[in-house]
């Protein structure tokens, strides 16, 4: 159709009219309309990595004052009190009393809930925990004593990760502690279950010394229920902490499973850490597939095999009977490790970044097999682990394993090592038995028909290390809420350390003034913290309720490790993890999106159309009372909430 002789469409709408030359701006309307009976609050929130933590470490709150965000409270002469990593290692080791083991070691849950994930990568939690537990050591930090001592006395019994962080934090509280342990020396799993080129010993001791400088007592090769009884204890004591630990290794699930060369993960990880272990078999299997298995397959790597050795040698180093002669690394040879899973690669719950670590030394790591049987010589030891193929999976929280018929066969071995688990020893202790060989403890972890019994760490459920420090972290306020004659208090359905705002601001010397009724409410009162709520023992803030556009791509700094291929890592017993430099601290820890806690970006002052959110005073500002809302000017529009990038701002006021 043509258009030449059209008649052109009436225009049904101007911004402006002929003549009319005056700006309005449509900002000014929108902004004057859009009213309504809800105005900011200022909500501090949970972040997913302190949800994720065991030990429930205040990660924000020490990564804050890493990127100096927080600031170290001054003293009478208005400088700092101390140093700002001295400040950040008092933050984290209120929930964690080992920061450079666990910089090393643990596997980092928090990192895999941390929210920066929905940007690019996670923030290096670990390392920078890693750093401040270096520091700490150079510097020779400790620990505050308790103010007075209660006289009450505690017997902690196990002296591994659950009963040092236990004994630790009575001691913090004024109570008297004596750790009983079976073992030469404190740490048990740090110490007995993982290799020193991952935890080096004298960082460990050094870590652990802290805890004893508190006045820790301790009574070595002692055992419960043979050394000493319950009854002595219960007599010389006002409560007792369980915290023995599972070092009992499970056996392989297969019928006639026993053989001298089939030994559990937790004897074989013993023996080396004691210095009896000094060469393997020329074919070891290691069946597991989680972080146990790899700490044995790397080991069993390291250590290699003599040609000219006798077979019992190594059993009988294992099984503590004897040890053997240290052989020179040129007469050493590579020992073949494969490592078996009854999940597929990608499925297994050890570290991916140690599995690949493994894999560069050469280990075979075969998922998706299951063991079936042992193939044995005339003397009855095992030349073989007979496996088949299987598919494997959690349902309900159990495993069911369903195997593939026609699959089986033959993997060679010398050695076999079963880390599939462990198990509690109660000898001596089977009154606390619950019929299942293990123990049953409240929420407090209050052993169920005792008043002042507690335990923690393995014995409860084997899992992490850092899982064990929180334990032992819970049932220490347990302990004393019973020595202090109180009520055992629910504990909060997140039960993790958190910034306390009322502390920041004693810190200052901004404590609140007392109430004067009546009053209509705290925007300009000075008795309550304006507009401020805290939900952090009940809501864990997630990706999508933060303004994810604030922040950019920035890569991570990662530390330095050493990986080592097959011929390397023969008789190589050296710490393969590098600590960060501070500066690269600093910079990690400001990748941090502080999730849930103001880091006084501006955002909200700045886009505020009414200027109605406002910078507080600078004598009366700390963080998490950097801004405040004149409601006399607010309107609803939610701008400051939409553009909070950490979610620390709320519309809810009026609900």
């Amino acid at each position: 159709m043509s258009t030449e002789n059209a008649t052109p469409e009436k225009v049904t709408f101007r911004r402006y009219k002929d003549g009319n030359s005056t700006i309005r701006r449509w900002s000014d309307k929108i902004f004057q309309s859009s009213h309504s009976h809800k105005c900011p609050t200022y909500i501090q929130s949970t972040p997913p990595c302190q949800g994720s933590c065991p030990a429930g470490e205040d990660i924000r709150g020490y990564l804050a004052v890493v990127r100096g965000t927080e600031k170290v409270p001054n003293g009478a002469d208005g400088k700092p009190v101390m140093p700002w990593q001295e400040y950040a290692w008092r933050r984290l080791t209120e929930a964690n009393p080992f920061p450079s083991v666990m910089g090393r070691v643990c596997p980092a849950p928090c990192e895999s809930g941390c929210n920066r994930n929905a940007v690019e990568d996670h923030v290096g939690i670990n390392s920078v925990e890693h750093f401040l537990g270096e520091y700490a050591i150079a510097n020779n930090l400790a620990y505050a004593a308790a103010a007075a001592s209660t006289g009450k006395k505690v017997a902690v019994i196990g002296g591994g990760p659950a009963g040092l962080s236990c004994a630790y934090q009575l001691a913090r509280k004024g109570h008297a502690v004596t750790i009983f342990e079976e073992h030469e020396y404190l740490g048990g799993m740090m110490r007995y279950g993982i290799p020193g080129f991952r935890t080096p010993r004298d960082v460990l001791d050094k870590e652990i010394q802290r805890i004893l400088d508190l006045g820790v007592q301790t009574r070595m090769k002692c055992r419960i229920g043979t050394d000493v009884s319950m009854e002595d204890i219960r007599k010389d004591f006002d409560a007792v902490f369980l915290g023995l630990g599972a070092q009992g290794g499970r056996a392989l699930p297969i019928a006639d499973g026993a053989a001298p060369n089939v030994v559990p993960a937790t004897a074989f990880l013993k023996a080396f850490n004691d210095g009896r272990l000094q060469h393997v078999g020329k074919h070891v299997v290691v069946v597991g597939g989680g972080d146990t298995s790899i700490d044995v397959a790397t080991v069993a790597r390291r250590l290699g095999h003599l040609e000219s050795s006798s077979p019992t040698d190594f059993e009988m180093a294992i099984t503590g009977q004897a040890a053997h002669d240290v052989a020179e690394i040129s007469a050493k040879q590579g020992a073949d490790v494969t490592l078996t899973s009854v999940f597929p690669l990608e499925k297994m719950q050890a570290s991916k970044h140690e599995v690949e670590q493994a894999q560069a030394e050469g280990i075979d790591i075969l998922g998706g097999l299951m063991p079936i049987g042992l193939v044995r010589n005339a003397e009855g030891r095992a030349t073989a682990l007979r496996v088949q193929q299987c598919e494997a999976k959690m349902v309900g929280g159990r495993l069911e394993i369903k195997a593939i018929e026609g699959t089986e066969r033959d993997l060679e071995a010398d050695l076999i090592v079963s880390a599939i688990g462990q198990m509690v020893d109660l000898s001596g202790l089977e009154e606390f038995d619950n019929g299942k060989g293990g123990i049953t403890a409240d929420r407090n972890y209050l052993l169920s028909g005792h008043k002042n019994v507690f335990a923690g760490g393995d014995m409860i459920r084997p899992h992490l290390l850092t899982t064990a420090i929180g334990h032992g972290s819970i049932a220490a306020d347990g302990i004393d809420a019973f020595l202090n004659s109180q009520d055992l208090e629910k504990r909060p359905k997140i039960d993790v350390h958190q910034f306390d705002l009322l502390r920041k601001m004693a810190e200052k010397g901004l404590d609140p003034v007392p109430f004067e009724a009546p009053d209509r409410g705290t925007c300009f009162s000075k008795y309550a913290v304006h507009n401020f709520d805290n939900r952090s023992d009940r809501y864990i803030i997630p990706h999508d309720k933060l303004f994810l556009g604030h922040f950019n791509a920035v890569a991570r700094n990662k530390r330095d490790i050493i990986t080592l291929n097959k011929e390397s890592a023969l008789g190589n017993f050296e710490e393969r993890l590098g600590v960060l430099s501070q500066e690269r601290a600093v910079a990690e820890a400001k990748r941090c999106m502080s999730c849930g806690m103001c880091f006084e970006c501006d955002n909200c002052v700045v886009y505020c159309p009414q200027t109605a959110v406002y910078r507080v005073k600078k004598a009366e500002a700390t963080l998490g009372r950097y801004v405040a809302t004149d409601y006399d000017k607010c309107i609803g529009c939610h701008i400051c909430a939409d553009v909070c990038p950490t979610g620390y701002i709320q519309m809810g006021l009026g609900e």
